[in-house]
């Protein structure tokens, strides 16, 4: 594992756990929850987000713009959705699915998301990832989601120095 691969592999759990995190405690509060939650608007022709709200990870999709919150190693189940033309943490950029059968368990999966983030990592920069500016990470299934048919990995891209972007980072080449 290299040090790029970890610090993606911590910042994703941070990000996934702190969302969760946030969810329970929300959760309770079925009322406030429906008062402060509010799906993101997307342009109707292109799908993309055009108003900033809460997406559920299993909507989340390639091209959406998303913010972290806090910290944690819990699981997630929404994200903040941002249009990408506004600062953003993080940008999806590529998704793949694992094959289907019994759950693999996280290093297989984690093994899986490195090598196929990775492989499309360089294609979508338009710059190879060892002398790039730029990280990523993963929304992943897990033993739960599994159970429910979830294979999907989300490769998400981020700044290094943990900096906001403005825009896609599609081509970025840096």
């Amino acid at each position: 594992m290299t040090t790029s691969t970890f610090a993606a592999r911590l910042r994703t759990a941070v990000t996934v756990g702190t969302i969760l995190a946030a969810t329970v405690l929300l959760s309770g509060c079925s009322a406030l929850d429906s008062i402060i939650a509010s799906d993101p608007e997307r342009d109707p022709e292109t799908q993309e987000v055009s108003e900033a709200g809460t997406a559920d990870v299993f909507s989340l999709r390639v091209g959406d713009c998303y913010n972290d919150e806090g910290s944690s190693d819990e699981e997630i189940s929404s994200v903040p959705a941002v249009p990408c033309s506004e600062p953003h943490d993080n940008e999806a950029y590529f998704s793949f699915d694992i094959a289907d059968g019994d759950f693999p368990g996280d290093d297989s999966i984690l093994a899986s998301a490195d090598e196929g983030c990775l492989t499309a990592f360089e294609p979508f920069v338009g710059f190879g990832y060892a002398e790039s500016v730029l990280d990523f990470g993963y929304i992943f299934p897990t033993e739960a989601s599994w159970a429910d048919g979830d294979r999907e990995i989300l490769c998400t891209i981020y700044a290094a120095d943990l900096s906001q972007v403005t825009g896609t980072l599609a081509g970025a080449a840096r």
